[in-house]
């Protein structure tokens, strides 16, 4: 991979780990990747993480059903999960394909990079 595609994937980890909406274990695996750069272990950690992205990005189908859901009420409060789910009806109709949350906008982004990631 290239310095410039390195850093890009660096600035997109950083972004992902450090957003409210980042899951523990994408964080972990987030970390482990940034720690094993320039190490033997970069290949291995690179591999790790991408399964964890693909595990965790969610789409916006799954967002507005979510959303739409009681559970998803009680993550986000009556009145709060029918704005997500109206938002993700929205960006839905303008062509999203996942949730543009500050985790799953940095998961997508690195995951278009998934060949160079992991070689």
């Amino acid at each position: 991979m290239d310095q410039k595609t390195k850093d890009y994937l660096i600035e997109k980890v950083d972004e992902l780990i450090n957003s409210a909406t980042c899951c523990e274990d994408a964080k972990t695996a987030g970390k482990e990747w940034l720690d094993s750069i320039g190490t033997d272990k970069e290949s291995e950690k690179a591999k790790v993480l991408v399964e964890e992205l693909e595990m965790d990005i969610m789409t916006v189908d799954g967002l507005i059903e979510f959303a739409s859901s009681e559970a998803g009420a009680k993550v986000f409060g009556a009145d709060k999960a029918k704005e997500v789910a109206a938002h993700g009806e929205e960006i839905k109709k303008a062509g999203a394909k996942y949730c543009d949350c500050p985790a799953c906008a940095a998961c997508e982004a690195i995951l278009e990079k998934k060949a160079e990631l992991i070689g």
